[in-house]
């Protein structure tokens, strides 16, 4: 796909937002939107949150956007209304779509594949995508631009990656599985809720497998990450920026929101649900059916809802299974 390059002056950003600068040259040339322990003298990022407001004052970025109520010091500033719409169009701003470059033949032109790959005739690949030795393209996939597969992969029936995706060695994905799509976001603005613009990818890495019907989407604007040797079960939903660790097993119907992170070997049990922006510690297992809403630390083994230690969760379901009785006790007196 072809990418536009953009940038703007603060003074741009200034005026298409209606905001006050502070403590920040007007003509500071801004080039990227990043994460404020990410951002550079030339990218902007924003404040909504006041838990974040220590992360903000040792930021290096260039811009922060934030509201009327915000005191960073002498951080360089840009007050809007509302710092999380404007980081959303600020995204679309500097990081715009891609327009996809469609081929006349499945492969498109551009493309690399490698020795001894198989593609079915219906099969397609996109611009400057990457097949390393040996991968299986079953009939239906889809490749989108800018993919890069290790060796060895095999995609089953409609899998579709969009583009950017990056696959390991050895990774396979079963029918029907989607690696790459947008990412769950959106922000209240007078009444409607407006999409924020989602530019990362995914990053998978070797020796994954995963299963049928499965969704994981892309970052907002870095990474969503899977680590090696992870086995993902049937009908599991990965949102953006999650960062899985290596030799994790996530079972079916299991769904983990946005920016979490799993250390190495960690377990989630059928229909676990996981809160966004949390992490659990590494050799971690949760029960089926449970959800994590809290970060938990390193070999925890938890259950229920709110998920808690699995010994305390068994405690207080067997006193709740005897609550009828004593309740009988207590009405005959």
């Amino acid at each position: 796909m072809s990418r536009t390059v953009m940038t703007l002056t603060a003074q741009d950003l200034a005026e298409r937002l209606g905001g006050t600068l502070e403590h920040c040259p007007p003509d500071r040339v801004i080039s990227e939107v990043k994460p404020l322990e990410e951002a550079g003298a030339g990218a902007v990022s924003f404040l909504a949150n006041p838990k974040y407001a220590a992360k903000a004052k040792g930021s290096r970025a260039g811009l922060i956007f934030v509201d009327a109520t915000v005191d960073l010091g002498d951080s360089p500033l840009l007050r809007v209304s509302h710092p999380y719409w404007a980081f959303a169009q600020a995204i679309g701003w500097l990081h715009p779509e891609p327009v996809p470059e469609w081929s006349p033949t499945p492969v498109h032109p551009s493309a690399v594949v490698g020795a001894d790959c198989r593609l079915a005739p219906s099969a397609t690949v996109g611009a400057r995508t990457v097949l390393g030795k040996g991968c299986v393209l079953h009939p239906g996939v889809h490749l989108g631009d800018d993919c890069v597969l290790g060796e060895g992969c095999e995609l089953f029936s409609g899998v579709v990656l969009y583009r950017r995706t990056r696959l390991g060695n050895r990774v396979a994905i079963h029918a029907n599985s989607v690696v790459g799509s947008d990412g769950y976001g959106y922000v209240l603005v007078e009444g409607r809720h407006a999409k924020i613009p989602q530019v990362g990818w995914v990053e998978v890495g070797d020796d994954v497998e995963i299963g049928a019907c499965v969704t994981i989407d892309r970052g907002v604007l870095g990474s969503t990450r899977i680590g090696l040797g992870t086995k993902i079960d049937n009908q599991v939903q990965v949102g953006h920026n999650v960062q899985v660790g290596s030799h994790c097993l996530l079972v079916s119907q299991t769904g983990i929101s946005g920016s979490t992170k799993l250390g190495d070997y960690v377990t989630l049990a059928g229909k676990v649900g996981v809160v966004g922006h949390i992490e659990i510690g590494s050799r971690s297992v949760v029960g089926g059916n449970s959800v994590v809403a809290k970060s938990l630390p390193e070999g925890s083994f938890v259950t229920g809802f709110p998920a808690r230690p699995h010994r305390e969760w068994t405690e207080a379901q067997a006193a709740l299974n005897r609550l009828p009785r004593l309740m009988k006790q207590l009405r005959k007196g």
